[in-house]
């Protein structure tokens, strides 16, 4: 059971250590879903990067678009997959279970998006949100007017971007940090 496992590499701080903004925060987070996602435990090490870190997040995750927050939630995915991070490929997939009201498809995307039952227009999106991941350097005008064909506009491209590199630094802090996802996410969704 991952419950005898600690949540981080790192100290973990107790709840009634932690600043009152990131304590209330991570109780209304427990009263929402139900429990305490990991994340919030193990980035409350570090106050000052715990709220930046989801000030950011929330402002990529969390805003009114063109991208629905299931297909926020599936470039989570497909990016964290490709960096083989566990606890953003289980957490957001559970999320993305939930948003897409679909109980298949978190794991479609986590082992080959491209075989999974996505339309062309959230597929183009995966691509660029991969190339965006492994060969930023080589992003170019075609793959832009790709996403347009898509009925993407430019603000899209940059929030897929947006995301993408924001789940890069994610995905290498939870790995780094061993950060374990909570057994609550495994059947959320299913």
């Amino acid at each position: 059971m991952s419950n005898a496992k600690p949540v981080s590499r790192f100290p973990v701080p107790a709840l009634s250590d932690m600043p009152d903004d990131i304590r209330e925060r991570i109780l209304a987070v427990q009263e929402k879903s139900g429990f305490i996602p990991n994340v919030f435990l193990a980035l409350a090490h570090r106050p000052d990067e715990f709220r930046a870190f989801f000030a950011y997040h929330d402002a990529l995750m969390d805003k009114p678009g063109n991208l629905t927050k299931a297909e926020r939630e599936m470039i989570v995915v497909a990016t964290s997959s490709l960096n083989q991070c566990q606890y953003c490929v289980v957490a957001h997939g559970a999320i993305l279970r939930i948003r897409a009201k679909n109980p298949l498809i978190a794991d479609q995307i986590a082992s080959n998006y491209r075989k999974a039952d996505l339309t062309d227009r959230q597929k183009a999106m995966l691509d660029f949100a991969i190339k965006v991941s492994t060969e930023a350097n080589k992003v170019g005008e075609a793959d832009f007017d790709t996403l347009k064909s898509h009925g993407f506009t430019e603000d899209d491209a940059w929030d897929i971007t947006a995301i993408t590199a924001f789940f890069g630094l994610s995905n290498r802090m939870a790995n780094v940090t061993s950060m374990r996802p909570n057994d609550e996410f495994y059947a959320m969704g299913r």
